[in-house]
């Protein structure tokens, strides 16, 4: 049976009117005078491998959230030439990424996945996003500072004008909750303050956007250094699971993933946070709690537990690699994404019309 996802740390604006019901394991995100569904929004950058730790931590609750509410998931493919980008890899890549998002298990028939590129209205929306920013603000996001200092004298200017884009991402739905992880809590805020800084200058346009942040025990570590976030960008391939990783690579990674010299299986973060690590993942994929994977291998040792850690994530991700397989060189995927950007364009239009009609930026 699968465990119920409690949108138990939404960040709420003031005067907070959704409150978050689950019912069969399904997130329904309701007003609480009318009971209406939600518009949720996210995006993932087409730039590398997905990990295990992006499923856990996010695919694999949005088939949990589009049964209740209206969700627009996207492949941010402009994000992605912020920085240089092999033009052929990446188109390779904008394919790949939508059909993991299908072999996930989102339904195209319940939620709206597209290609930001084929959709106009991200990047209009987005220059006028980075009209009413500062220069200041944009400068203090920390992603910003990080990728700017290994760049040098030779800074894109994409890197410092991303979050204006990643609001208009947001913004042109009409937005309610963002998942997110806790790395994109600063680029929440600058999307909130730019809905509100135009609102104020022009009028109600658009709806302010909270930031949803999930359950905790979804955050995966890197298998070598587990006081760090997995990360798809690792240059220590063996310290993170690419969901289309082969079972043995799986098993290879997990066998060697860093522990410690007690050999037993015991939940601390602070002192064990390799063994705690991969209780974490074993707990999320067999829908069990740190206490039940303490008691289940008291005495065993860590070599029987990691071998039961790989079994599960492998079991987990063969059925998403035979689904992706099927799907990313299949016209099927074309179609999905086709009806995807019409149904996107046709809610984003709307968003863009009223906002440039507010700014000024017509002649009729």
């Amino acid at each position: 049976m699968s465990r119920a996802v409690l949108p138990t740390r939404v960040v709420p604006r003031n005067n907070f009117p959704f409150v978050p019901n689950v019912r069969d394991g399904r997130i329904f995100l309701l007003n609480r005078e009318e009971s209406i569904m939600s518009v949720i929004f996210s995006g993932i950058q087409p730039s590398g491998n997905l990990t295990l730790g992006n499923y856990l931590g996010a695919l694999r609750n949005f088939s949990k959230i589009q049964d209740g509410n209206e969700c627009y998931y996207c492949v941010v493919n402009q994000h992605a030439i912020t920085v240089p980008q092999d033009p052929a890899l990446l188109h390779q890549r904008t394919r790949q990424l939508a059909a993991i998002y299908l072999a996930s298990g989102l339904d195209p028939e319940k939620s709206t996945l597209f290609v930001q590129s084929e959709v106009p209205e991200h990047a209009l929306l987005g220059w006028m996003m980075i009209t009413l920013s500062y220069v200041g603000e944009l400068e203090r996001m920390t992603q910003y500072k990080d990728k700017a200092s290994k760049r040098g004298d030779s800074i894109p200017a994409g890197l410092l004008t991303y979050p204006p884009l990643m609001a208009a991402d947001i913004l042109l739905y009409q937005t309610n909750f963002v998942p997110v992880g806790d790395d994109q809590k600063q680029h929440m805020e600058i999307t909130r303050n730019l809905a509100q800084r135009f609102n104020r200058l022009y009028g109600e346009v658009f709806t302010i956007p909270d930031i949803y942040l999930g359950q905790d025990g979804t955050r995966v570590m890197s298998l070598q250094e587990p006081t760090k976030k997995m990360s798809k960008s690792d240059d220590n391939t063996t310290a993170t699971i690419y969901l289309l990783d082969e079972p043995k690579a799986i098993e290879k990674k997990i066998k060697r993933a860093q522990t410690d010299s007690e050999n037993s299986v015991h939940y601390d973060k602070e002192n064990k946070p390799g063994i705690s690590n991969l209780i974490e993942i074993f707990s999320a994929l067999t829908d069990q709690t740190h206490e039940q994977v303490e008691a289940a291998y008291a005495g065993k040792g860590y070599g029987a537990f990691k071998k039961d850690v790989a079994d599960a994530v492998i079991s987990t991700l063969e059925p998403i690699q035979q689904r992706y397989r099927q799907l990313v060189d299949d016209p099927e995927l074309d179609a999905i994404l086709d009806k995807g950007a019409a149904k996107a364009h046709a809610k984003a239009s709307v968003t863009y019309e009223k906002a440039a009609k507010a700014m000024g930026l017509f002649r009729k």
